[in-house]
Parts: C-alpha cells; sequence; structure tokens
C-alpha cells in the first residue's frame, strides 16, 4: 500500500487534471480532506482503514461542533469525492461512503419585501439631507434592475444610457448584460445628478456613479447601512440587506407573469436552476392567489 501522503498527492493531481476543478475548489476540496485526516488520525487509522461506523461517528462530530448543514453536505461530498478515487485507483475494495447520508437541507426562501414596503422604504428617505437623492436613487437602481450590491457600487455614469433606458452592468467573472431601467430610476437619477456635480471627485472615481461626499465610490458595508436606517425608518421589522432588493426584484417580475428565462437574463446568473429558486415564492403566491380569489374557495359559497 502506497504511504498516505502519495495517496493524497496523487488525488490533488486526478482532481486538477482529470476534473478540472478551479483553484478555489480544490481549496475547499483540501480542507474537507484535511478535516478527514485528522478525525483518522485522532482514531489512529489510517484513511484507506476508516470504516462507515467511522463516517457516520465523523459525520456527528461535524454537527456537535456546530457546522451548518450546508457546509456539512459539502464535507460529506468532498469525502465521497476521494473515497471514490481510492476505488478507482484500486487502493480500496469497498466505498465506506456509499450509504453516507446527506444532511437535509431545506430551502431556505429568500426574504422579500412587499411593492408597499418598497414603497415605503423609498418615501422615509429624507430628501433634504445631502445624500438624500444618492440614497433615494441608488435604492431605485438597486430594486429597479434587481442589481448585486458589487454592481450598485461599481455601476459607471457611461454605462447609464438615459434614452435608451438600458443599464451595461458588469457581473461575475467580469460578464457584461444590458439590463432594462425603469422610467423613475433614470428620473431618480437625474436628480442626483444635480447633487454630484457639487461633489469633489477622487481621481480614479470620476466615471462612478453613485459617490460618497469623499468622492469615492460607496463601499458594500454604506450601502448595507442605508437600506437599515431606512428599513427602521419605514417601520419594517424583516432583515433587509441589498440582496432583499434583488429577490424582491425578482419575485414581483415573476408575480407579474415574466418569463423565467428573462429573469435569468437580467439578473446575470449562468444557470437558469439558481433563477429557479424564485418558482417557491411564486408558487407560494399563487396557492394564496387561489385560495383567497378562487369561488369555491370563498365562506359561505
Amino acid at each position: 500500500m502506497a504511504r498516505e501522503s502519495e495517496i493524497i498527492r496523487k488525488y490533488n493531481t486526478y482532481l486538477r487534471l482529470e476534473k478540472s476543478l478551479s483553484p478555489h475548489t480544490l481549496d475547499a476540496y483540501g480542507r474537507d480532506l484535511d478535516k478527514l485526516l485528522s478525525f483518522a488520525a485522532a482514531e489512529k487509522k489510517k484513511v484507506t482503514e476508516i470504516t462507515y461506523e467511522d463516517l457516520q461517528q465523523f459525520v456527528a462530530r461535524l454537527h456537535d461542533v456546530g457546522i451548518h448543514a450546508r457546509s456539512q453536505a459539502r464535507i460529506i461530498s468532498g469525502v465521497k469525492s476521494f473515497y471514490n478515487f481510492l476505488l478507482l485507483e484500486d487502493y480500496l475494495k469497498v466505498d465506506p461512503t456509499e450509504l453516507l447520508e446527506m444532511p437535509k437541507i431545506g430551502v431556505k426562501l429568500p426574504e422579500v419585501l412587499t411593492l408597499n414596503e418598497v414603497n415605503a422604504l423609498l418615501d422615509s428617505i429624507d430628501l433634504s439631507l445631502p445624500e438624500g437623492q444618492r440614497n433615494r436613487a441608488m435604492l431605485e437602481v438597486l430594486y429597479s434592475c434587481g442589481l448585486r450590491v458589487s454592481e450598485l457600487t461599481s455601476l459607471r455614469y457611461s454605462d447609464v444610457y438615459f434614452e435608451e433606458g438600458f443599464i451595461k452592468v458588469e457581473g461575475k467573472g467580469s460578464k457584461q448584460r444590458l439590463v432594462p431601467i425603469s422610467e423613475t430610476a433614470i428620473r431618480e437619477i437625474r436628480n442626483y445628478l444635480f447633487d454630484r456635480h457639487t461633489i469633489n471627485v477622487k481621481k480614479g472615481h470620476e466615471d462612478i456613479l453613485f459617490l460618497s461626499r469623499r468622492g469615492t465610490a460607496l463601499s458594500r458595508i454604506m450601502v448595507f447601512h442605508v437600506i437599515k436606517v431606512q428599513a427602521e425608518a419605514a417601520g419594517i421589522h424583516k432583515n433587509v440587506s441589498p440582496h432583499t432588493f434583488r429577490h424582491s426584484f425578482a419575485t414581483h417580475l415573476l408575480e407579474g407573469g415574466a418569463n423565467l428565462r428573462a429573469i435569468q437574463e437580467m439578473l446575470g446568473h449562468e444557470k437558469i436552476t439558481t433563477t429557479e429558486i424564485y418558482t417557491h415564492i411564486d408558487r407560494e403566491f399563487l396557492r394564496r392567489e387561489i385560495l383567497e380569489h378562487h369561488p369555491r374557495n370563498r365562506r359561505g359559497g
């Protein structure tokens, strides 16, 4: 039997060359394997001697130290990948992970604001403050276009096509997409530009649309802070973040009858499955609509 260090070296080569995993994913697999190796060492066993019962104990310990179910599932997936490799390379004859179950992960539906709550939050902004109109324009764009917070803070003035009604957004992996922007959001941006022109803009930030009072791009933390303050001012007790606006944008589109593929394009999701979480929300909405409005469900019918 080859030494453990030799097996692990071959496994890393297998992941990199045959599975073509990214460096980030390779790091994650390595950390998961380290947890298994530490466990095996504590049990005074070689990793090739670990049994199904041992692995049950391993998973129980992950749970006991408070590792979240989703993270547990990822670690187990990494362990299964390792033992699958050991089988392929004939280091083992039996896979001890074959019966190992993943922890149950419920679909966590994202927090969503109603249209009234979105309006209340925007209306709560004090426009007499120096940053008031900026905040209103910023949150209107966040909701109107369903942007990620990083896309909002890096949005450039030159990427707003006022006449055409589009903005050009640079998303994950520097992928660009065109997103329609509402007339309301365009109007709020135009109003904000009067204030923006009075700011002494720092070098390198001349084309950034939403600026801090210091003349630099806003930080993500600042956007979070603005939203928290306004949610409180509007009397909204939900846990509201920039991502809540993105979820609300997608949900309201779906409720309005928009095509899931179109929403995927707007959000900049690589896979339609990422967008499909919104169908869970939409099904609940449809169920509620049917129960409330279907004549067979009305009281006294």
